[in-house]
């Protein structure tokens, strides 16, 4: 029996990301077609023409940037490919046609890298890793919480001298992430040196740990108590962390909030809708146009989590989910806006899994703010402008622990934002209907 695809919405199927994010948006291939799916895993030209179909089929801009898209197909299919990397090297030649840096075919491996990046989850052990400037040695930077390192006692500063026997002496970090990442289940050894104790052995099973992509912390600036919130992507759990964070901190009875979104290159464009929803009462978020001029308007829903006042942080790195976010609270009256241009990323993809474990990143999509303004390549002007120098960037990177603190000029003035805001409504409710922002010059 034949099943046909139902229509999806757009903020159910696609995805927001800056230069890397993306995830599954759609198989291909349905029930009693597992066949076909083989033969076409050993067939780079069946994969080539598979790419091809789906370009064809949901691309944004039906011209093909004015290039001859059927003309493609036949010189894709023509060519005689000794391997998969050679097709797979014509089929970004002929996307690159596009002239979307968006639009892209991803290997084996860089699609398992994306998709898992933006689940949110990893397989490992939970440790975050750093060279030691002085010592230079593979160093615990500190364990995930609630991750198999955690429960295993390891600590922030244990050196680790060897991984599964091999001396890490020398060895990056990108390389040691790789030999203590595995499959759920197995195990691996460290030896660990704490402080100037003698080495000792630690077997950790590895397990599927989500990422703290939310960070958030309650800040007593002045006579305020601040609601600090940092979100560094748009994964899968990025919407369950962010309810956490807002949750706990109007528990501990924050006036107001500070959302940092700087750094943060987008993801999922359903975590930017739900996120949204959270801080906003009613109000429009985003409206989405396809390749036929289909309208698409994604709307708050009475789900706001808070109605305090909210201070948003962004930088030239805030981009696209960040974007719709950001455009959504600030066309709104909803949140000050405060910091540098955005990136200026208007582009909706979806990601496809292909027959032989390769991807393909297609725009199939434009998007707007809910004032109808299209961003593409000028981002967001904040309502409070402040760049940072090129001194406050090194000291910054050189000392991470300033950031979020009166020694980072764009909180600083984040946080005298919001105090304003306070100061000039101080019976603001905490419930019930949203109100706008005032926005102090």
């Amino acid at each position: 029996m034949n099943r046909t695809l139902k229509h999806v919405s757009l903020s159910k199927l696609a995805l927001c990301g800056g230069a890397v994010v993306a995830t599954a948006a759609v198989s291909l291939f349905g029930p009693g077609l597992g066949r076909v799916k083989a033969a076409l895993q050993d067939s780079p030209k069946a994969v080539l023409d598979e790419a091809w179909q789906i370009v064809n089929r949901e691309y944004v801009d039906d011209t093909f940037n004015r290039v001859d898209w059927q003309q493609v197909r036949q010189r894709l299919l023509d060519k005689s490919y000794s391997s998969r990397e050679q097709a797979y090297t014509a089929l970004r030649k002929e996307l690159e046609k596009l002239d979307d840096p968006y639009t892209r075919f991803m290997n084996p491996k860089q699609y398992e890298a994306l998709t898992n990046q933006t689940s949110g989850e990893l397989s490992g052990i939970g440790i975050r890793l750093e060279v030691g400037e002085k010592t230079k040695a593979l160093t615990v930077v500190e364990p995930i919480e609630n991750s198999p390192a955690l429960k295993a006692g390891i600590q922030s500063g244990d050196r680790i001298v060897s991984i599964n026997g091999k001396q890490t002496q020398g060895m990056t970090v990108e390389n040691a992430s790789n030999l203590i990442r595995g499959d759920v289940g197995t195990k691996v050894s460290l030896e660990i040196r704490r402080d100037q104790g003698q080495p000792f052995v630690v077997s950790i099973t590895r397990a599927r740990i989500e990422l703290a992509t939310v960070r958030y912390s309650l800040k007593q600036e002045g006579k305020s108590k601040i609601g600090y919130i940092r979100l560094n992507e748009f994964s899968s759990h990025a919407a369950d962390q962010m309810r956490r964070a807002i949750k706990n901190l109007q528990g501990q009875k924050a006036d107001g909030f500070v959302l940092d979104l700087r750094g943060n290159p987008g993801g999922l464009l359903q975590s930017s809708i739900e996120i949204s929803r959270m801080w906003m009462g009613d109000g429009a978020i985003v409206r989405t146009v396809d390749r036929r001029g289909k309208n698409e308007e994604i709307s708050a829903n009475q789900t706001a989590l808070t109605n305090l006042p909210l201070v948003v942080l962004v930088d030239g790195n805030s981009a696209s989910s960040s974007e719709i976010l950001t455009g959504a609270l600030k066309d709104n009256g909803r949140a000050t806006v405060v910091g540098s241009q955005t990136f200026g990323k208007a582009l909706v993809q979806s990601v496809h899994n292909l027959a032989d474990g390769s991807g393909l990143a297609v725009t199939i999509a434009h998007y707007y703010t809910p004032k109808g303004t299209d961003i593409s390549q000028k981002g967001i002007a904040p309502d409070v402008k402040i760049d940072l120098t090129e001194i406050d960037k090194q000291t910054l990177s050189s000392n991470p622990k300033l950031l979020a603190t009166l020694q980072d000029p764009q909180y600083s003035r984040a946080v005298s934002v919001l105090e304003k805001i306070l100061l000039a409504q101080p019976n603001r409710p905490t419930t019930g209907k949203q109100a706008s922002v005032q926005k102090p010059q």
